[in-house]
């Protein structure tokens, strides 16, 4: 493994040899209600998965404002005090271009009304009974770390050599 991922002056990073997609996941909670927002995202990479909104961050555009841009472009909320709490990146060995360093972002607040689109169909799930049978295989073993226990993450998985999506191999290097 790397010291980890140096800025390229692209959108991309470097990661030992491997260019590195710069990518965002947004997780808004609602702890009045006990709930997350997830969505099931319909076209594309990842499509039949429910996930945080998120996606690949423009040249030019801070994490934050990446992960603020999806998080409307996906479900039409505007997050309004996200916090960064990690990095988790994603190795996929046959499909290099899906490689991503992805910076995870939790908020309690937001505006505008919650709609769906081309891309994604958001809904709320109860907080502490997340639909881990629907998401990525990576999810489970680090999500409940951030949404729970409130706590940052630095991990980094490889999925199998097919893209199954099943991980083989799971770093983690939390703080």
């Amino acid at each position: 493994m790397c010291n980890y991922v140096k800025e390229s002056p692209s959108h991309s990073y470097f990661h030992g040899s491997r260019v590195m997609i710069g990518s965002t996941l947004v997780y808004l909670i609602d702890h009045e209600n006990e709930a997350i927002l997830l969505a099931m995202k319909k076209r594309g990479f990842g499509a039949g998965k429910v996930n945080g909104p998120g996606g690949k961050r423009n040249k030019e555009e801070s994490f934050r404002d990446c992960a603020v841009r999806e998080c409307v472009e996906e479900t039409g909320l505007t997050p309004l005090d996200l916090v960064e709490m990690g990095v988790v990146t994603f190795i996929f060995p046959g499909k290099r271009e899906w490689d991503q360093e992805c910076h995870v972002f939790v908020g309690t607040k937001w505006e505008g009304t919650m709609q769906e689109t081309n891309e994604m169909l958001p809904q709320w799930f109860p907080l502490h009974s997340l639909p881990f049978s629907q998401m990525w295989d990576d999810d489970p073993l680090w999500l409940p770390r951030v949404v729970h226990e409130k706590l940052p993450v630095r991990r980094e998985f490889h999925f199998d050599i097919n893209n199954s999506m099943r991980v083989l191999l799971h770093i983690n290097n939390d703080p």
